[in-house]
Order: C-alpha cells, then structure tokens, then sequence
C-alpha cells in the first residue's frame, strides 16, 4: 500500500533519520515503537507531508510518489490522527467529523445528510456515543479518540497513521480503541500505530518495527517474537 525507503532527515547537526525504510501492506497493523528521540514522530511527518525527506523514496503499489506536504498526502489517501487529536471542543460529533469537508447542497450546509453519514460511519465502527450533537468537550477520553478516528475515515483513506493512540486512556477505554484499530484492519486499511505501550502494541498489531537513534533496529512478527526481543531492539542491549 504504500512504502518508504531510505529515508533521511537532517535538522542542523541532527540527525533525525539516517536510512528508515518502512512497509506499510494492506490489511495489516503496523507498530513503530522507539524510544524517545528514535525518530518516529519525524518519520511520520514524513509520510503524513508535514516535513520534506532530504532524501529516500516513498512509493505507492510500488510507483514512486512525493510528499511534498499535508494535502499531498491526503491525496494519495493517507490520514493521520495526531496525539493531541485536534477536535474543537466547543463542536459537536457531527460538527468535528466533517470539519473542513462540510457537506453542502448550493451554499447551505446540508445538516440532515451530514448527520446520516456521521451515524452510519460511527455505526459501521462499532462506536457507541448516545448523542452525537453534543459538545466533544463532554465525551470522555476513548470516545473522543475513536471521534478522531472516524474523523480520520471520511476522506476514505487507504493509509491510516496513529499517534499514541491510548496514551492517557483507562483499562476499558483503551480496550474499545484497540478493538477499533482492529476494526480498520478488518476494512483492508494500512494501519500504522506509533505507541510507547508494548502491552497495547503486542494486542493489536500485526508486525513490530523498531527504529533507535534514527536507524532501523528490528522488524518483528508480532506472534513470532518476545517482549525482551523487542526491548532488546529499543535500547540496543542483549536478549
């Protein structure tokens, strides 16, 4: 689905990724894990057009395309859903969901049909919010990530990328954006999930990639590998 290689990024004198490559297949959920300052925050603003690589390639069903910024990769259908979410507080559900791509009929919003489409999406995703009209700012922590999820689907992507997507998430809360992870796989998504949790990542992914100090340091079958294989890639240390 879409796949980059030898990526390089520089700021000043360092050096935020020296040679990443990363395979992003359809159907599959793909954990970036590292730790602080590996490269993963820069490599995903590689892939989602935030920065510029100054070198490598990035190709699409194997043909080489660029990313030259954020519209770019909506256009080749990749979406992200960024840690801090950017939803607008005082919106509600519908209103956040098709921010900046309102439905119109002429010059008028079209309200009835936003609202239809908002409830079929968060149906067909299994989200439970009793009252999608109300302010995003009442809702609580996982439904308001599974809010920017469902957010991130209305382009129809083909690539989605989640940043911490637990992060600051109770038990139950965290168990219903896993289960919608898996329900992104299950639509023949790319799902790429950045996260510092190896407990959440070693639930819902498929593959485990490691980058530490900017490099490529492991790429694991979930099932086939061991916690202390992957943290033994993190920090660089023995098994």
């Amino acid at each position: 689905m879409l796949a980059a290689s030898n990526i390089s990024k520089r700021y000043g004198a360092v050096q935020a990724l020296d040679g990443v490559s990363l395979d992003l297949p359809p159907g599959e959920v793909v954990a970036l894990v590292g730790d602080n300052g590996a490269g993963k925050s820069t490599l995903v603003k590689v892939l989602s057009g935030v920065v510029i690589a100054d070198d490598g390639l990035i190709e699409q069903d194997g043909l080489p395309v660029r990313i030259a910024g954020p519209h770019d990769a909506q256009r080749l259908g990749v979406s992200t859903v960024h840690q801090d979410l950017a939803l607008c507080e005082n919106l509600d559900v519908v209103g956040n969901l098709f921010l900046g791509a309102e439905r119109r009929r002429w010059t008028v919003l079209n309200h009835i049909r936003m609202e239809r489409s908002a409830r079929d999406l968060l149906s067909s995703l299994d989200v439970r919010i009793r009252d999608i009209r109300v302010p995003v700012a009442m809702l609580s922590g996982g439904q308001r990530q599974s809010v920017a999820i469902a957010r991130a689907l209305i382009g129809e992507p083909r690539v989605v990328i989640l940043d911490e997507p637990t992060a600051a998430l109770g038990v139950e809360q965290t168990a219903q954006v896993l289960d919608l992870i898996r329900r992104l796989r299950d639509r023949g998504l790319a799902v790429l999930v950045i996260s510092h949790n190896l407990v959440d990542v070693r639930a819902v992914s498929d593959r485990i990639v490691v980058l530490r100090l900017g490099r490529n340091a492991g790429d694991f079958r979930t099932a086939e590998s061991t916690p202390e294989a992957v943290v033994a890639a993190i920090t660089g240390g023995a098994v």
